[in-house]
This record gives C-alpha cells, sequence and structure tokens, in this order.
C-alpha cells in the first residue's frame, strides 16, 4: 500500500463515521416533529429486523405530530409493538389502518440527557477518527519498513501530516453536528 493510498483509506473511515454520526442524530428526538425519528424503529417482519420507514408511509399532519401509514394494514400491531419496545418513549395510537404518534414536549431534564447523549455521540465519533489517523499512519511506517517504494523520511512526514489535516477537517464536522443538534434540542 502506498502512502496515497493510506491517506485516502483514512480518509475514507472519517468520512463514514460523519455520516453515521449525521444518520444517528437524525433519529434523535428534539422538539419537533421528524419522520427520521421512527424511520429506523425496527420491525420484527417476517422474523426479520426491517426499518419502519420501509413498511410504511411516515408523515408530519401537525407539528408535534407523525402518521404512520403501514403499507400492508396487517403489519400495523408489529409497528405499534416495535415503537412501545424502542427507547423513544413514545405512545403510538392505533387508529385501525393507521398508527398516529403525539409527540410531547420535552422536559428540561430530558433536554439535559439528550444533549449529554449528543455529546457523548461526538465524542466516540472522534475516537473513531482517531482510530482511523493511528491506522493510516501504521500504513504509512510499514510502507517505510516494506521499503517497496522509494521513500524519504520527508515522505513519511508529509504523508503523516496529510492524515493529521484531515483528522481536524473530520473532528471539526464532528463538533459542527454536535453544536448544530444541541442548539436544535434546546430550541426545540
Amino acid at each position: 500500500m502506498d502512502l496515497d493510498e493510506s491517506a485516502m483509506e483514512a480518509e475514507m473511515a472519517m468520512e463514514k463515521v460523519v455520516n453515521y454520526l449525521k444518520d444517528e442524530m437524525r433519529g434523535m428526538r428534539t422538539g419537533r416533529a421528524s419522520t427520521a425519528l421512527v424511520g429506523f424503529v425496527k420491525v420484527d417482519y417476517f422474523d426479520s429486523p426491517t426499518d419502519l420507514r420501509e413498511l410504511a408511509l411516515i408523515s408530519i399532519p401537525e407539528p408535534m405530530q407523525l402518521l404512520i401509514k403501514p403499507f400492508d394494514p396487517s403489519t400495523t400491531p408489529l409497528i405499534v409493538k416495535a415503537i412501545q419496545n424502542s427507547a423513544l418513549g413514545l405512545n403510538p395510537m392505533s387508529e385501525g389502518k393507521q398508527i398516529r404518534l403525539a409527540l410531547p414536549a420535552l422536559t428540561v431534564e430530558r433536554r439535559d440527557q439528550l444533549m449529554t447523549s449528543t455529546k457523548q455521540m461526538g465524542e466516540q465519533a472522534k475516537i473513531t477518527i482517531r482510530n482511523a489517523r493511528r491506522d493510516g499512519n501504521k500504513h504509512v511506517d510499514q510502507a517505510l519498513k516494506g521499503k517497496t517504494q522509494h521513500l524519504s523520511e520527508d515522505d513519511v512526514e508529509q504523508a503523516k501530516q496529510d492524515i493529521q489535516e484531515l483528522v481536524k477537517k473530520y473532528e471539526k464536522q464532528v463538533d459542527e453536528l454536535v453544536l448544530a443538534k444541541t442548539k436544535e434540542i434546546q430550541e426545540g
């Protein structure tokens, strides 16, 4: 593996971390209704965990309410059970062929919990980014030891600096995501 491949591999790993964090935060509850809140709830559909968004149309009829219309009405009880068993703390109301979710206002304690959880998710993402840096630097060092190509100490140092710049870039993105989400939780 050459130096460019090491940097590219590290960057791809860091990008995956940021994208994963975005998806996780999208599903976190704030003060407003969001289809992402329940979209990834796993429903036991024919003994296979399936995302709710694949089984139903999810809409927002009012700012603090979600409406779930299953494509197959026979899955309604399964969806209700999955939402009740999720960690969302929501009480679904089955209305025959559809399910209504009223989102209660967040308490101060719940907001604090969500902000703490958001910050922890951000820290975990940063740790994973730093692990990608470690792996990238390890590949760079192996390339130097392997001598499969002519490498100078300057080349190796430059490659490590490039990887460090990637770390700074992606950690900044994580900080921005965490800041935006905590602000959204406070305002919601």
